[in-house]
């Protein structure tokens, strides 16, 4: 068991173990094979990392936000000297190719920790005047503690995008990895400490959904920050809603992108492969309806077969490789059975389609054409790599099909016309919109969806105003008067 963590959780600036929770066997999706056992978190060990959280919270705040932005400055350039083993250790949790998690993962969560602990000292209130001398000031103050519920697709990114704007402001956190990858986190948790946090300001609990429902239930807790899917997102925003918690929501889509025929081709496949096949398809913004014009549709099916059939699979941990395994067997075969839910729809099958013999949860990418938007792999998210090419003829009729749908995540267009490119995006019911790109989410910039695809912004200075309240002070120079 070459990646066993020293124990499951780590609250309060050290690693605690209960064997009393129920097993997380941690596989490595290349391989099928065990790499590590941890526990779920017991009630005991959610009340040890809620209390670890509460008792650091208030000298954590009491701390200048200079002081605070120093450690997560000092957290992101250590994540940056241990990027490659990060990298590998992500790897290995979620089979992602090494060539990705070298760029994307770490680093990103590096990213988050480098831009909120540069914003913490200019967290400030403002002074209002008024008339007659009164005036108002606000103060900008924490909420308390946070929780945190990740999703098994981007672990460090995730344990960093929530716990760096938390942290900037003053809030301690207590953080649920998925349990399909549970390891990555650990490590960021050990790395604020070593990087000067105070014990209990972030802690790490595993666990499966019972565990989550009793964070996010918990009187102590005053926010939840949910990356999953629209059915957990409904439940966990309910039970929040019950204790008037604050929450933010990033959910999942089924995100549209639009091709015109005066689009650069090249461009419009590689925005495809991003939006469809990075991360084996397992990316929550992705744009799996993918509407080509008629006039370039078969040109663009073309080159998109010929550059797929470039794609390099097998061992993860080789950087040549740049397709990995799905992360589960389970998320593997709800992948599959969309596919032959689009074969036995109608959809013509343009590439791959199979699973991939051998060991691991290796399938191909696989596109569709001629695909309705009655389909069933046109409606439903498939979080896998699934693409579903579909035909149209004017920019009214596919605002219209592009809209259509209960998510609203992301969008992206290709198009040379920037006039057009700019009234597409204004038309789009989505969060995150793209021109002439697709998938890219620096941390300056908000990220989150609208309709059932999520609530609140994560990311940016927005996200400040997420993890923070403010305190109105009505200050009065002048007598007070009453009508009696």
């Amino acid at each position: 068991m070459k990646f066993q963590p020293k124990a499951s959780h780590f609250i309060n600036g050290e690693y605690v173990e209960d064997t009393n929770g129920a097993p997380i066997d941690v596989i490595y999706p290349a391989t099928g094979e065990v790499i590590a056992r941890l526990h779920s978190a017991t009630p005991e060990i959610v009340n040890q990392a809620l209390n670890s959280a509460k008792s650091a919270q208030a000298k954590w705040e009491a701390m200048s936000g200079t002081e605070r932005g120093r450690v997560l400055r000092r957290a992101a350039d250590i994540m940056r000297e241990r990027n490659y083993d990060l990298s590998v250790l992500e790897t290995h949790d979620t089979g992602k190719p090494l060539q990705e998690t070298l760029v994307a993962d770490a680093t990103s969560g590096a990213d988050a920790l480098e831009y909120f602990g540069g914003l913490a000292a200019s967290l400030t209130g403002e002074h209002i005047p008024l008339g007659g001398g009164d005036f108002v000031y606000t103060i900008r103050e924490a909420l308390g503690v946070c929780v945190g519920i990740g999703a098994w697709n981007y672990p460090t990114q995730i344990a960093c995008w929530k716990g760096a704007p938390a942290l900037a402001c003053g809030n301690t956190m207590v953080f649920k990895p998925s349990e399909t990858t549970p390891l990555s986190a650990l490590q960021v948790a050990e790395i604020l400490i070593e990087a000067g946090a105070p014990k209990g300001v972030y802690n790490v609990v595993q666990g499966y959904g019972d565990v989550g429902a009793s964070l996010v239930t918990d009187p102590r807790v005053a926010k939840v920050s949910l990356t999953g899917s629209v059915p957990t997102g409904r439940k966990v925003y309910a039970a929040a809603a019950d204790g008037m918690k604050h929450v933010t929501m990033e959910l999942g889509g089924k995100s549209p992108m639009i091709v015109f025929d005066d689009a650069d081709v090249e461009n419009a496949v590689s925005g495809a492969i991003l939006g469809n096949f990075y991360s084996s398809g397992q990316v929550c913004s992705n744009g799996t309806r993918v509407f080509v014009q008629k006039g370039i549709k078969e040109q663009f099916l073309a080159r998109l077969s010929e550059r797929l059939a470039t794609a390099k699979i097998g061992d993860p941990l080789d950087e040549e490789v740049n397709f990995g395994p799905m992360v589960s067997e389970n998320q593997m075969n709800i992948a599959l059975g969309y596919i032959e839910k689009g074969r036995a729809e109608g959809a013509r099958l343009v590439y791959g389609g199979e699973r991939i013999d051998g060991d691991g949860f290796y399938m191909q990418p696989t596109v569709f054409a001629d695909v309705t938007d009655d389909m069933t792999i046109a409606r439903e998210e498939i979080f896998g790599p699934v693409m579903s090419v579909l035909d149209f003829d004017t920019e009214e009729e596919v605002m219209a099909r592009a809209n259509d749908t209960e998510f609203g995540l992301a969008a992206g267009v290709f198009t040379n016309d920037l006039t057009r490119a700019h009234r597409i995006v204004a038309g789009f019911e989505a969060g995150t919109c793209y021109i002439n790109t697709y998938n890219l989410a620096p941390v300056e910039a908000p990220f989150g969806g609208s309709k059932m695809s999520g609530v609140g912004r994560e990311n940016s200075k927005l996200a400040i105003n997420h993890f923070s309240e403010m305190k109105t002070v009505y200050v009065s120079m002048n007598d007070v008067e009453a009508p009696y």
